[in-house]
């Protein structure tokens, strides 16, 4: 199992807009070799930011990577400049190898 997960830290007050994205927006991961799962996670909020995270269960890492460089990857991140505001700063991408 493989997990890529990416955190974002999105201005307060911003939390119900960046959700709609993640709602509204079309992945191209429906039956793509390898994808298992996807989740949006919530963390906490403070003043200054609420974090967030995209979290993706893979079979592997090679089939993660087979998608990165594939057309559904493109396409699911074609509008990835859109709604900028939201952000605050860009995301950080984590890569998990399962061992246990």
């Amino acid at each position: 199992m493989f997990i890529a997960m990416n955190r974002f830290r999105i201005a307060p007050g911003r939390e119900a807009d960046f959700i709609a994205v993640w709602r509204q927006r079309e992945s191209h991961l429906d039956g793509v070799p390898g994808f298992e799962s996807f989740h949006l996670l919530q963390g906490p909020g403070t003043a200054e930011a609420t974090l967030f995270a995209s979290h993706t269960v893979w079979a592997s890492r090679q089939a993660f990577e087979d998608w990165t460089r594939s057309e559904a990857f493109r396409r699911a991140h074609g509008q990835a400049g859109v709604q900028r505001d939201l952000y605050l700063g860009p995301p950080q991408l984590e890569l998990f190898d399962a061992v246990l």
